[in-house]
């Protein structure tokens, strides 16, 4: 397959007075999931519609590989993408409605058995769309999206009404699309429902890019903090002064802010400081993605990590 990635490139709309997106830019890469993260009314389904074409954009660009979607020939064998779950005929039946747009896609009625059982809607394949739940028609958009079997797949908030079960079964499904070495390109509001399945974040706020990289680089914004639980505490301030830690106090607990575990437990080796327990608090990333979201200051200035 061949890899094709995503460049969006100062990207702006306005909608008369608002600026929905604000001189965005980022890139998506091919065998990587990718977050595109932000709260409601950030811009983000904006910038999906003017990638798929369906807005134009004030200015900028949004392309797929070096074309922009329009210029694609078949463009749903190039970029499989799911925006709403809801833009169904409910009269119509799973099957029916896969064997509406197969022709113009390109591919055979097997096609549409075959992606039907992918998603898990075999069962229901005859039954009205009207009578879907949530979690069902977000199966059928996907099995939408990937009629042409596409190297880029675009989900705009694809876990919304699909229960735990379901939201492990679409987390392994696009890791394999990105094992494959296709582009995935997911949208979410929430950053715990995809810190489990992405390998790079692309945040925005106000239609602004505050943060661009790996997931690994959104923990090193996180706090380092150290629980750790000692009979000499005055002792272990000393310790931390010394290398410009600081210290709060929790109860029994001590904590250690900006100094790993390891480094904690050597300094008090060193300096012979008794500790009974020792840890490292677990990193909340949604914290880390509020603050991003939330502050004034880092709305406007965007923040990459290589």
């Amino acid at each position: 397959m061949t890899a094709v990635g995503i460049s969006v490139e100062s990207l702006t709309k306005r909608f008369g007075a608002v600026t929905a997106v604000d001189d965005l830019t980022f890139a998506v890469r091919p065998g990587a999931v990718t977050g595109f993260l932000g709260p409601n009314g950030s811009g983000k389904t904006t910038t999906l519609r003017m990638l798929l074409g369906l807005v134009r954009p004030t200015s900028g660009t949004a392309l797929i590989g070096d074309r922009a979607y329009t210029d694609l020939d078949r463009p749903a064998q190039h970029v499989g993408a799911a925006l709403e779950a809801s833009s169904f005929h409910p009269g119509r039946t799973g099957l029916g409605h896969l064997r509406t747009l197969a022709p113009q896609t390109g591919v055979d009625d097997a096609r549409c058995h075959e992606l039907l059982e992918l998603v898990g809607l075999d069962d229901a394949r005859r039954r009205r769309v009207g009578g879907y739940s949530m979690g069902m028609r977000q199966r059928l958009g996907l099995a939408t999206a990937l009629l042409g079997d596409p190297e880029v797949i675009v989900l705009d908030e694809p876990a919304n009404g699909l229960d735990p079960q379901g939201i492990v079964w679409l987390r392994h499904l696009l890791r394999s699309f990105a094992a494959e070495g296709r582009t995935v390109l997911v949208s979410s509001h929430v950053l715990k429902e995809v810190q489990s399945t992405v390998d790079d974040v692309v945040i925005i706020t106000g239609g602004r890019l505050v943060h661009s990289s790996p997931l690994s680089g959104l923990e090193e914004l996180a706090e380092r903090l150290v629980v750790v639980h000692t009979p000499v505490p005055d002792a272990l301030e000393r310790v931390a002064a010394e290398r410009g830690w600081s210290i709060v106090h929790d109860g029994s607990a001590v904590l250690v802010r900006g100094a790993t575990g390891r480094e904690v437990g050597a300094a008090a080796f060193a300096a012979g400081v008794e500790l009974h327990q020792l840890a490292d608090r677990s990193i909340d990333l949604e914290e880390v993605f509020l603050g991003l979201t939330t502050s004034p200051e880092t709305a406007t200035t965007p923040r990459a990590v290589a």
